[in-house]
């Protein structure tokens, strides 16, 4: 009998029948509904016959417009799931007062309050501003791919990876219960015994991996892969956003997976880098984890600042105002963002002086970006404003954005960070930047860029029914939360006895059922347009008249997004060119050379997966076995040079005429 369980626990490590929670009827239930709903996808998708056209043509994809796409669905996909979270959290504490404790027991819901926000952080924010980075960035400076194409495939399923561990620790297993930055020493072993904080490791390890990658490629290509006579300076805002953005990626994040290589040697072979024992100090983890975290808050705005530049300039009918202070003011947060991470804890008995030094830095940051706001509101006046969709986005964000961001000042006080930390003040404010910054952000890039991406736009009315649901939603379910913040009510709580709180925390959740119904209503924007895709098409290519150089490829782009190499001379490059009188070669076109497809790249992640599953459950001898797969896989994918392939002359003959006639009519 001992060797038999010795042969179980060697094959099996930890993993056992009990690791499921069939005793949980939130998660049997969820389950039920997810494999309905997966196996109802995988129904249509063999009805079409799509299944090769979805490997071959998508999942296998090294164009980086097919991966951006692909980003912003996984995004979409992980707010659903993050979202699901969220309304969960706000109905138990709507309802847990007095003798009713609520329907989540407590270990439940601290695993629900800790996976909303690793996914909506990592999984979904950061999937969002990435697809817009792939898609837009190659096109805004005339490249015809970013610099490693096979590197960005594989950066993408990376993410992926990561996202499913975090979703199947629902179903087996568990999720971490510490909050979303896994502090110690609540995360060490001692406190934390089970695969919680494993699935979170391994989870944010494998993402992670991908997301710096494609940090790194991103910047090879703005750096080296410009149009002649693209200088710095005459770069598109949204490309100089995420120049930066990805300067802080590359930066940063060796930083989060330093820090969690430490706390895996803690928890496996029994280190005490962040103990109060054997020389070990807890502090050391909330220093580094920030010096991550508060870059990362930037990491996900500034390439949304971006978005909003482009948007407000093309719906104003003018030319940004103050080009250069834009970019100069994108670079002093980039710089600045690496000096005000220790305000997340100014409680921790720091000392007077260094509380001081990152309070006011704190402060100084919030003028670069008080800059880019009368940037944008100097734009629009005396512009010929537009209100569609994208713009009512972008003033929805202006006027919440300003709001959260004078909270966060208000938090750089280090008396009143004193009274207001982990609060339910502090919940608020952070959601009033993210949401009123990146979400709204990502929909009105999402509404923007939409036409270049199929070649028709999105239904306005849907679109606009989404907004409105979304902004009132969001002030009712987080206005409330600064009231009990300035209370004194802590966070992460599932239970609360005084029953004056309640009706705030009612408003709350009517305020994230409202946030559903924009989600809902996004998603019929989604299904309507699509149905009414020849009914929405515009014809000129060019629906919003953009002024930058993407929109002189055809919508949707073909696969090698220019068929001759484009000449810039000015900021607003096709604005510059129409200005110009600029006529298209429709002749002497020749072939094109692009990389091809490959599994690669998910083959790599999937076994990365499979290697972090094994780390998971001890499962040795199966991570082991992974690593060696994944090494071998790289070296034998390193020796394959056949990767190209040829688009014949007269295809891009064909493609390019076409799209001289979209640009005459649109002239015209």
């Amino acid at each position: 009998m001992q060797d038999r369980s010795d042969l179980m626990q060697f094959l099996f490590g930890r993993l056992s029948w009990n690791s499921i929670p069939y005793h949980e009827p939130i998660i049997v239930w969820t389950f039920v509904g997810t494999a309905a709903l997966g196996m109802a996808v995988l129904a249509w998708i063999t009805k079409q016959r799509a299944w090769g056209t979805l490997w071959n043509d998508w999942f296998c994809s090294i164009d980086h417009k097919k991966i951006g796409v692909m980003y912003i669905v996984l995004g979409l996909i992980m707010m659903l799931r993050g979202f699901a979270d969220a309304i969960m959290m706000r109905a138990q504490q709507a309802f847990a007062f007095g003798d009713s404790m609520g329907y989540l027991p407590p270990h439940h819901y601290d695993q629900i309050f800790t996976a909303h926000g690793v996914i909506m952080i990592f999984f979904v924010a950061m999937p969002f501003v990435t697809g817009l980075m792939n898609y837009v960035v190659p096109l805004q400076i005339g490249a015809r791919d970013v610099a490693f194409p096979f590197l960005n495939n594989f950066s993408f399923w990376m993410t992926t990876a990561g996202a499913l561990l975090v979703m199947l620790s629902l179903f087996i297993g568990e999720f971490a219960m510490t909050g979303w930055l896994a502090y110690p020493p609540l995360s060490g072993a001692a406190y934390s015994p089970g695969v919680g904080v494993d699935y979170y490791i391994w989870g944010l390890q494998i993402a992670g991996v991908g997301t710096l990658l494609s940090g790194v490629n991103l910047i090879v290509t703005i750096v080296k892969m410009r149009a002649p006579g693209m200088s710095l300076m005459k770069m598109p805002v949204f490309t100089w956003t995420a120049l930066c953005t990805n300067v802080l990626i590359v930066a940063a994040f060796p930083i989060l997976t330093a820090v969690l290589a430490l706390l895996t040697m803690d928890r496996y072979v029994g280190t005490n880098f962040f103990t109060n024992d054997f020389g070990g100090n807890a502090m050391m983890y909330v220093n580094l984890i920030w010096i991550w975290g508060h870059p990362e808050v930037y990491i996900l705005i500034l390439p949304i600042f971006g978005v909003f530049s482009e948007i407000v300039s093309t719906f104003s009918g003018k030319r940004l105002f103050g080009y250069s202070s834009m970019v100069y003011a994108t670079v002093c947060i980039t710089i600045l963002s690496y000096l005000v991470w220790l305000h997340h804890f100014f409680t921790m008995g720091s000392g007077a002086s260094v509380n001081s030094f990152f309070g006011i830095t704190t402060m100084i940051i919030s003028i670069p970006t008080g800059a880019k706001m009368f940037n944008w509101l100097f734009t629009m006046y005396r512009g010929r404003i537009r209100f569609d969709v994208p713009m009512l986005w972008t003033m929805g964000f202006m006027l919440t954005f300003v709001g959260g961001g004078m909270t966060g000042v208000l938090l750089a006080v280090p008396p009143a960070d004193f009274v207001l930390h982990n609060s339910l003040f502090l919940i608020a404010h952070f959601h009033h930047v993210i949401i009123g910054g990146v979400v709204f952000g990502t929909f009105a890039g999402i509404n923007f860029w939409f036409p270049k991406v199929t070649g028709f736009s999105l239904d306005e009315f849907w679109g606009k029914v989404s907004f409105w649901f979304w902004i009132v939603g969001f002030y009712l379910a987080f206005m409330p939360l600064y009231v009990l913040g300035l209370m004194g009510v802590t966070r992460r709580m599932s239970h609360f006895t005084d029953p004056s709180l309640q009706i705030w925390f009612q408003i709350a959740a009517v305020g994230g059922v409202l946030v559903g119904l924009g989600i809902l209503a996004f998603i019929v924007q989604l299904v309507v347009s699509i149905r009414r895709r020849h009914e929405l098409r515009d014809e000129s290519g060019d629906p919003w008249n953009g002024r930058t150089l993407e929109w002189s490829t055809s919508s949707p782009p073909p696969a090698y997004n220019f068929a001759f190499t484009p000449r810039v001379h000015d900021q607003d490059a096709w604005w510059d060119m129409k200005q110009r009188g600029y006529r298209r070669p429709e002749t002497d076109f020749v072939p094109v050379h692009m990389p091809k497809n490959t599994a690669a790249g998910i083959v790599l992640a999937g076994i990365s997966m499979i290697c972090g599953f094994g780390l998971i459950w001890h499962i040795w001898w199966l991570a082991g076995l992974a690593f060696l797969s994944l090494v071998f896989g790289a070296i034998l994918h390193s020796f394959n040079y056949n990767r190209d392939y040829h688009i014949p002359a007269d295809e891009v003959t064909r493609v390019e005429q076409a799209r001289t006639q979209q640009l005459a009519t649109l002239q015209a």
